[in-house]
């Protein structure tokens, strides 16, 4: 890394990492430096582990499953673009969406919590988007879903975002993101435990989209009028060229 780093700002960054690592009990084991030819990279690796049959994974889901996502997905996506579009609006810079953006939780907390209480099927975060990591589910259970669009969960902050932007708020809800958010199957009699488990753990609201079908790879998205579209799943891809 070109230029010098002050004994302050080593003391930030181990602070920051503290902050989020002691709430889980993890600590930092190890470390290596290199030369960056441009600006700071931080480059983290989290190693962990599950008891005994309560790890979730994405291969659980079941035909007649229910589709749950936690928070509001396609926030941090759209404060990506809210940056992007500062340099000609320095007031974007404050907004709410890029702080989020800026700072992204995890849910990593809650997982656990779901993890340990038995009552999900599968789970899998958002962080490459909404229908790219519940497609993850479909493909590794060997299912399909479907989806309904008057119950996805639009916040005000991105509502007015996507105005701003000119840009359709369920195309950053559904696409790629940054978001940390949680897609959860369970069936349909755990789902009062589910809530109860969420509740208990942190407040952050869990809202029902949809449930899981047995047409494996197939995504279908009802409209509000009753009109039933086929999707594809669709976010970041690591290994698109």
């Amino acid at each position: 890394m070109k230029g010098e780093v002050s004994v302050e700002e080593i003391e930030q960054m181990y602070r920051g990492f503290l902050a989020e690592l002691s709430p889980l009990g993890a600590s930092i084991i190890g470390g290596n430096l290199t030369q960056s030819g441009n600006g700071m990279f931080i480059d983290v690796t989290l190693i962990g582990e599950v008891e005994q049959g309560r790890a979730v994974k994405r291969s659980g889901a079941k035909p007649g499953d229910v589709v749950l996502v936690t928070g509001y997905p396609g926030q941090s996506a759209a404060g990506l673009q809210l940056v992007l579009f500062a340099a000609s609006d320095p007031e974007l810079r404050n907004h709410p969406l890029v702080k989020i953006y800026q700072k992204p939780s995890h849910r990593a907390l809650l997982g656990r919590a779901i993890g340990q209480a038995g009552c999900a099927t599968a789970m899998i975060d958002t962080s490459d988007g909404f229908l790219g990591d519940l497609g993850h589910i479909c493909e590794e259970s060997g299912v399909g879903a479907e989806l309904f669009k008057n119950l996805f969960p639009v916040s005000e902050s991105l509502h007015t975002a996507a105005l701003r932007l000119g840009r359709d708020p369920y195309d950053f809800l559904l696409g790629e993101s940054d978001d940390y958010e949680l897609v959860i199957t369970c069936r349909p009699r755990d789902l009062a435990l589910l809530r109860s488990v969420v509740a208990g753990c942190c407040p952050v609201l869990l809202t029902e989209v949809g449930r899981i079908t047995n047409a494996p790879g197939e995504m279908i998205l009802v409209l509000p009028d009753g009109g039933r579209h086929p999707i594809k799943p669709s976010g970041w891809d690591h290994f698109r060229g």
